[in-house]
């Protein structure tokens, strides 16, 4: 089976050496190469790193820190770092953003709100919306708990999506991490709007076997299958897996007990080419 993984990151900094140790990886693209050839991974889809950076005062996309030229079976989405947008640069910002989601590599935008508190509903973030939507790219978003104590868990709650798919319905929402532990409300609003979807990323972290971790979490996972269930559209569900965070072979098997095997291919692969239009170009 092929698989895309829709959300995981790439840095080079050592704290995601330790994590990717930790889950049994080295962070590097050679090592994750030879993983994805021996997993069925096709294309991994990395965000954009968090933390802003203001180039003369202006907000800039904010990349995966992968060797360029970026391995080919690496694609990414452009971070947006909420904190960081000054309205009397934005004009010079949403130009970078323009000529990043030109690049057929590009194919997406991350917002990480919890982490930056400023609600995904100011309207500073609309003409990046308006954006995504014009160059038919979507928008990725965290949804759900924070790593660690700092930020706030109102702003990364899915409900805050409804409203966004609401008034952006040209754009398509990906809620990432199923908005877990918010299960119930990311379903409902998935279900609710035709512009949303669901990346199924993040529900663990470290290198524990499936079945460890079906025997500790069994009513975790029977809970969000119970959801996706009564969602009952498994086109808006994608597998992604937050790597370096998690054991790839481990993490596969894990939501592949949790997809119903008449979904699996579009779960692990068909939604994702759908959803970030650009993939099946660089596939081929």
């Amino acid at each position: 089976m092929k698989i895309i993984d829709a959300h995981f990151h790439f840095s080079r900094c050592d704290h995601f050496d330790e994590l990717a140790r930790e889950a049994g990886h080295e962070n590097c693209a050679a090592h994750l190469a030879e993983v994805y050839r021996k997993t069925g991974l096709v294309l991994g889809i990395a965000m954009g790193e968090m933390g802003g950076e203001r180039i003369e005062g202006v907000c800039t996309p904010r990349m995966p820190s992968m060797p360029q030229p970026y391995p080919p079976f690496i694609a990414w989405c452009a971070g947006l770092d909420s904190g960081e947008i000054v309205p009397r640069t934005t004009k010079r910002s949403l130009e970078l953003f323009a000529a990043a989601f030109s690049r057929p590599e590009c194919v997406g935008m991350k917002l990480y709100p919890g982490y930056h508190t400023v609600s995904l509903t100011d309207p500073v973030h609309d003409p990046y919306y308006d954006l995504a939507g014009q160059y038919d790219v979507p928008v990725v978003i965290h949804t759900g708990e924070l790593a660690g104590n700092h930020g706030l868990l109102k702003y990364s709650h899915p409900l805050i999506v409804d409203e966004l798919a609401g008034r952006f319905p040209q754009v398509r929402f990906v809620m990432a991490h199923c908005g877990n532990p918010w299960i119930v409300d990311a379903t409902a609003v998935a279900a609710k709007n035709p512009n949303v979807y669901l990346d199924l990323s993040g529900l663990y972290v470290g290198n524990n076997s499936a079945d460890w971790y079906w025997d500790h979490f069994r009513g975790h996972l029977e809970l969000l299958r119970t959801w996706l269930v009564y969602m009952d559209n498994w086109e808006k569900v994608m597998y992604g897996s937050d790597w370096p965070l998690v054991n790839i072979p481990s993490y596969i098997e894990v939501i592949r007990r949790l997809i119903p095997e008449e979904n699996r291919e579009a779960v692990f692969y068909g939604n994702a080419c759908r959803v970030f239009p650009k993939i099946p170009a660089l596939l081929r």
